[in-house]
């Protein structure tokens, strides 16, 4: 699992039917102590309804992710926001 920050959302006129009905954000790795993380960069599936600026928990493992959203093997997803951060103690 990594934190991050949202900072933008993705739209598409046409895209895998996977994504009908999903919100997709743009998620920009953060170190615990909220500063970025270099130019790292995700296109994570909500959620939990997270939104621009909100700090969040990424699960970025392919296949977790996949059998967190019920998916076959071969389901078009990489990261899914599993948590929006409301503290960070260390």
């Amino acid at each position: 699992m990594k934190t991050g920050r949202v900072v933008g959302t993705v739209v598409s006129p046409q895209q895998h039917p996977f994504y009908d009905g999903r919100k997709q954000l743009i998620v920009r790795y953060t170190r615990p102590d909220g500063t970025y993380a270099d130019d790292a960069y995700a296109v994570a599936i909500d959620q939990v309804g997270a939104g621009i600026g909100q700090d969040v928990l990424v699960l970025d493992e392919g296949n977790s992710a996949r059998q967190l959203l019920s998916l076959a093997p071969s389901g078009p997803t990489r990261a899914v926001v599993v948590g929006i951060i409301d503290a960070v103690n260390t």
